[in-house]
């Protein structure tokens, strides 16, 4: 996911189309939690997927995510079933739109309760925008290792960056490597790499790195001008994408023999046919991800929220209606064998990934964004 999520709705394949009045609410009607009210949210330690019974009567919290089949199925699998459990009225909005979020912790007049965002621009705006969380209520101990990467947000859903071959072209020496992948005298062949000017996902200049000799450990500070050398090596049989759809467009036609791209849109591009497998070798895990903006009217019925939101049974639903993968270790959705196989938090792909920095990419992003486009338009 990114700052400028733009693109978001294409990641997740088809999108739904939403009668106006029915998914997003106008900003008249939504108006957030509206004045604080008391919280009992009962004794103990938090457990996820979990809200005592009509705690929340009374209170209106608004959810905020990016709507199409990803908003649809947060709704669906959590959201709804959140409000019927714990009494609260539930409205929507969307899509994520930073500027608006600025703008609302900015006079202080916040109406969006729970806000789905990507990691970095959680981790961005942590103790900014967005407040830590407290974890005697939302119960963080079932998250995969390595997706929890800052205090004021947990992920959303999981999903993964990752490099798809041409079985065809490439299946008795299948690629095993970064190297491979930027090796076009023994894999020939056009790539497929992210090039949307004003936006870069971590995981395209780490991937070019570990070509060029970077040891995972000595990868942050990225060398960003290395990193855009060794992509210069290649840059003639480069096919840059710049929206998912445009990326899964590249594996259905056969326009590319590999791709770097999104492990939803690859999931999807195999599924309607495409002959391509993914190499998980350092492959690099991803997220969006749930925080609460400062100045929510009432934080503990929007934690509330989020806890729920975690529970294995939700994320469970959650994944078998947008293939995405499971927060929540204990999740066991019900996938067939394909759709198994894209799952990135299992033990088995958790082994195989390459973990992304993202504090560092908070604090560099901006930098990057700048140095990338500029490298696309030389």
């Amino acid at each position: 996911m990114k700052i400028a999520k733009s693109t978001w709705s294409v990641r997740v394949g088809a999108i739904a189309t939403v009668a106006a009045g029915s998914l997003f609410l106008a900003a008249c009607t939504a108006g957030g939690g509206g004045p604080a009210k008391p919280v009992d949210l009962g004794s103990g330690a938090a457990v996820s997927g979990s809200v005592k019974a009509n705690a929340l009567t009374g209170q209106t919290l608004t959810f905020v995510s990016y709507g199409g089949i990803y908003q649809d199925g947060q709704v669906a699998a959590a959201i709804s079933p959140f409000g019927a459990a714990s009494g609260a009225k539930i409205l929507q909005d969307g899509p994520t739109d930073n500027a608006k979020l600025k703008a609302q912790v900015t006079s202080g007049n916040v109406t969006w309760d729970v806000v789905d965002t990507t990691n970095v621009f959680a981790a961005q705006q942590c103790g900014k925008l967005f407040m830590p969380l407290d974890t005697s209520i939302v119960d963080t101990s079932k998250i995969p290792a390595g997706l929890l990467t800052d205090k004021c947000s947990v992920p959303a859903m999981s999903y993964g960056m990752i490099v798809m071959y041409n079985t065809k072209k490439y299946g008795a020496n299948p690629p095993t490597s970064w190297a491979d992948f930027y090796d076009t005298k023994k894999f020939p062949g056009k790539r497929g790499i992210e090039g949307g000017t004003g936006d870069l996902d971590p995981g395209v200049f780490e991937g070019a790195l570990l070509a060029d000799g970077v040891s995972a450990d000595s990868m942050y500070p990225i060398d960003e001008k290395r990193a855009m050398k060794k992509m210069a090596s290649i840059r003639k049989d480069i096919v840059f994408w710049s929206s998912g759809a445009q990326s899964q467009q590249l594996l259905e036609s056969g326009q590319v023999d590999m791709a770097l791209l999104w492990s939803g849109r690859a999931y999807s591009a195999v599924k309607n046919g495409a002959a391509y497998a993914p190499m998980w070798n350092q492959w690099m895990p991803e997220a969006d991800a749930l925080a609460v903006p400062i100045g929510a009217k009432n934080p503990k019925a929007s934690m509330a929220m989020i806890n729920y939101y975690l529970g294995s049974e939700q994320q469970a639903k959650l994944t078998e209606l947008t293939s995405y993968s499971p927060v929540n270790t204990d999740s066991k959705p019900k996938l067939d064998e394909l759709a198994q196989s894209f799952v990135t938090t299992t033990p088995e792909r958790v082994k195989d990934a390459f973990k992304l920095d993202n504090s560092w990419w908070a604090e560099n992003h901006d930098e990057m964004v700048t140095a990338y486009t500029n490298w696309l338009a030389g």
